[in-house]
């Protein structure tokens, strides 16, 4: 049977114990303005970014209720991770996975974000663990434009070219985790991390585990380890 609770991932790191509460700010950009004799107007704008805050308990010694991906981490471990996170000036994938005791996947949380702080917290009554706040903020994907004018015997021509910073090429320094959605297939997971669906066997090797002898069939709610190349 499927274990029931929440999973978290930080990227690549799956925390060993989910917090007790996460809270997720989702804030708007709206502008109310106040009109001589008309009263009070909202102009709607687009969203701002959504903001995530949780703590997290890190244990230094193994507990039963505690789950690691490759066997017991002490935190120093832990804290080395979330201060890569935070130096290396790189978006990483924040995914919580919710399932029942059934083993029914409720639903995920899969954004793109960057660790903007996080605060170390030790206190006696819990002995020698450590709790840690983290604070994350959604982060969007943008481009530039660059406008290439030449003078002809026509005239001035102008042409834009747009680069987005999806086109760049992307991170594999470190393997990361992804949960699956409806409608996705390893190709298209392999062009969002990799920018190339052929290098989908890349990640088909790595889950084999997970997903069977068929690399044409994953389902919702799976967790996929995206292995660095």
């Amino acid at each position: 049977m499927a274990r029931s609770g929440y999973d978290f991932y930080l990227g690549k790191c799956l925390l060993p114990i989910a917090p007790q509460k996460l809270q997720v700010k989702i804030n708007n950009a709206n502008d109310t303005l106040t009109l001589i004799n008309e009263g009070q107007i909202n102009l709607l704008k687009e969203a701002e970014l959504t903001e995530i805050e949780f703590e997290c308990e890190i244990p230094q010694v193994p507990y039963p209720f505690a789950v690691y991906k490759s066997g017991f981490q002490k935190a120093d471990y832990f804290l080395g991770y979330f201060e890569s996170l935070k130096t290396a000036k790189r978006p990483f994938q924040f995914i919580v996975s919710r399932t029942m005791p059934t083993g029914k996947i409720l639903f995920a949380t899969n954004m793109k974000v960057s660790l903007e702080s996080y605060t170390i917290t030790e206190q006696a009554k819990n002995g020698f663990d450590i709790t840690v706040k983290i604070s994350l903020k959604q982060y969007r994907d943008f481009g530039t434009k660059t406008v290439d004018i030449r003078q002809t015997d026509a005239g001035a021509t102008a042409t834009v070219q747009e680069t987005r910073e999806t086109d760049m090429a992307p991170d594999t320094s470190a393997a990361q985790t992804y949960v699956v959605k409806k409608g996705d297939c390893l190709w298209n997971i392999a062009k969002q991390f990799y920018g190339s669906g052929a290098k989908y066997t890349a990640i088909y090797d790595a889950n084999s585990g997970v997903v069977g002898g068929n690399p044409n069939l994953i389902y919702p709610g799976q967790v996929l380890t995206i292995p660095a190349i």
